[in-house]
């Protein structure tokens, strides 16, 4: 109760510095905002308080908000002459009904919208938003949507693009979570390819995964080239390319995860800093005893390495020095049985080279931590 009673002051307090810098500077035109979230500030959030901010003359924001709503009470009218519009979102509500304002927004030339959170509503939100900007001109979408169906290249021509006459430039990363999948419903990559014709200039990468075994799939499809700093639940069907602007990667999988898909993903992501990855599956390659003369991997800039809900096999993947070279002051997340394990109760020395760069290890499940444990990781500060 302490904690959210601190954030509602911090938010309260961002909220009262936005409302002041509006309110303060008559005249003011550009306002960027994301400083205070680099800063490790609180969103803004107007927790369904009436914002008593109005402006007349700023015509280009850069904002963080906690969720959709706070999006949508900037754009009520409050910012009459608001233009350009980049907004990142951190979590995804249902548009309050509260918030009643469905007009047009004819002013609207630019827009952009980041999300990571899943969108659960996506027609009765960001579709019904963006139809309401009739005459903009570029449009960047970032977007993670769950849903019963595949979005694809139709939905984006009948639910967006054909409302928007204006529109000349569109870039987009959206990936589509399907749950409940049944079998029926399956589309191929192709079929998905096939359904971005007709966007002009635009090159489109797609790709289609099934996990049977959860009876779900995920259609992931962006304008080339990729730019996100970031690239969330790769699978075995990952389309290789150079991802330079790239820091951030999550891997997921029902399929196991070879050496040789990690030595794509190195070469992919050249500057990769932050790691997870979900896979239950055991490598095929080291259950046939398969996994002799492989290259040693490299990940010059890795200093974040997250096992959320691996198998051993991919612990050893990255901890024995055969397998990667980890550079140093990396920060490991784990669960503990799964280290002792694989470290063969802290004593085998095909992982201690590795385990000897890891300089902080947030360990989870309960466990004391041995004389063994820290003598095993000499320079790391160990969480639990």
């Amino acid at each position: 109760m302490v904690d959210k009673k601190k954030n509602r002051s911090e938010g309260d307090s961002v909220l009262s510095v936005f409302t002041s810098i509006l309110n303060v500077f008559n005249n003011l035109r550009y306002l960027n905002c994301h400083p205070f979230v680099e800063l490790d500030l609180p969103r803004l959030s107007f927790d369904e308080k009436t914002p008593t901010f109005f402006s007349s003359t700023i015509v280009e924001l850069h904002i963080t908000v906690e969720d959709f709503n706070d999006c949508l009470y900037l754009l009520n009218g409050r910012l009459s002459q608001l233009r350009t519009f980049y907004v990142k979102i951190y979590f995804f509500f249902l548009p309050s009904e509260v918030i009643k304002e469905k007009k047009s927004l004819p002013n609207m030339k630019c827009f952009s919208l980041m999300c990571k959170s899943e969108i659960l509503c996506y027609n009765k939100s960001i579709v019904s938003l963006l139809q309401r900007m009739t005459n903009l001109e570029e449009l960047a979408l970032y977007i993670f949507v769950g849903q019963r169906t595949c979005l694809d290249g139709n939905c984006l021509k009948n639910d967006i693009i054909n409302h928007l006459p204006r529109l000349n430039k569109f870039t987009f990363n959206i990936r589509s979570f399907i749950y409940d999948l049944d079998q029926a419903d399956l589309l191929s990559n192709e079929y998905i390819q096939d359904t971005f014709k007709g966007l002009g200039d635009i090159q489109v990468i797609s790709c289609v995964d099934y996990f049977p075994k959860q009876r779900t799939g995920q259609c992931h499809f962006y304008s080339y080239p990729y730019t996100l700093t970031y690239y969330n639940n790769i699978t075995n069907n990952f389309t290789d390319g150079l991802f330079k602007f790239v820091r951030e990667v999550s891997l997921f999988d029902e399929h196991p995860f070879e050496h040789e898909f990690f030595i794509r993903i190195a070469r992919a992501f050249p500057l990769l800093e932050n790691l997870s990855m979900i896979n239950q599956t055991q490598q095929k390659q080291k259950l046939n005893n398969n996994n002799e003369h492989l290259s040693i991997i490299e990940y010059l800039h890795l200093n974040q390495l997250r096992f959320i809900d691996t198998h051993d096999d991919y612990v050893e993947q990255f901890l024995v020095n055969t397998n990667t070279c980890l550079p140093k002051n990396i920060r490991l997340f784990i669960h503990y049985d799964s280290l002792k394990r694989v470290t063969n109760n802290f004593t085998r020395v095909a992982t201690r080279v590795n385990c000897c760069k890891i300089n902080c290890l947030r360990i989870y499940n309960q466990f004391q931590i041995s004389k063994r444990l820290t003598n095993y990781f000499p320079n790391a500060k160990i969480l639990i």
